[in-house]
């Protein structure tokens, strides 16, 4: 369903995000993420000159590799975009997020790796959704790679525990305790509707 009809208005800004996650022949993962950022309009720039309607003004790619335990093994930056030639200095700092692992407190550890005038802002605004993608691509590899294990055993998928809290459950409005979703799902973790 798309929005509703907008008020009359003119494009100004473009800010587009690419994610991608790879499972790698090691067993680990890549993610990776692309921002570029135009205008609709040109603009002096004391660094490039002038920088005209659809050139790309930030152009920033990262890289991140993880390991099955979330755990970022390396991370590169780089920026091929940049409205100042000082920027580009910021893309080897998000090596320093080598080590660190996606989960809580993912977002603090990164701003105090690689926060305020140690990093890139529209980097560091990456790392949120690239932890998102990393976790969608290791899930998938795990789901994957257990299914093959069973199978070659000769194996049945075993079924879930009912005593076991779903780890999905009450984090979205799809899988919150009242909706159908839980209901046709997980019918023992269903909490009935108000009203």
């Amino acid at each position: 369903m798309p929005l509703s009809a907008p008020a009359p208005r003119k494009l100004e800004h473009l800010r587009d995000i690419a994610l991608r996650g790879y499972e790698r022949e090691d067993g680990m993962a890549d993610i990776e993420a692309h921002l570029t950022d135009t205008k609709t309009h040109g603009f002096p720039s004391d660094y490039r000159g002038r920088i005209e309607p659809g050139d790309p003004l930030h152009g920033m790619w990262v890289r991140m590799t993880v390991n099955e335990e979330m755990v970022i093994v390396a991370c590169e930056a780089s920026s091929d975009h940049t409205p100042y030639e000082t920027c580009i200095g910021a893309a080897p700092n998000f090596a320093r997020l080598a080590g660190l692992k996606i989960g809580p407190g993912f977002n603090r550890a990164v701003n105090e790796r690689v926060g305020g005038t140690e990093g890139c802002t529209h980097i560091r605004e990456l790392m949120a959704q690239m932890a998102t993608v990393a976790f969608q691509t290791m899930f998938s590899i795990r789901s994957r790679r257990a299914r093959a294990a069973k199978a070659a055993r000769g194996e049945a998928e075993a079924p879930r525990d009912p005593q076991k809290r779903p780890a999905l459950l009450g984090t979205c409005f799809a899988y919150a305790p009242t909706s159908p979703v839980v209901r046709r799902r997980w019918p023992e973790w269903a909490e009935p509707r108000d009203g």
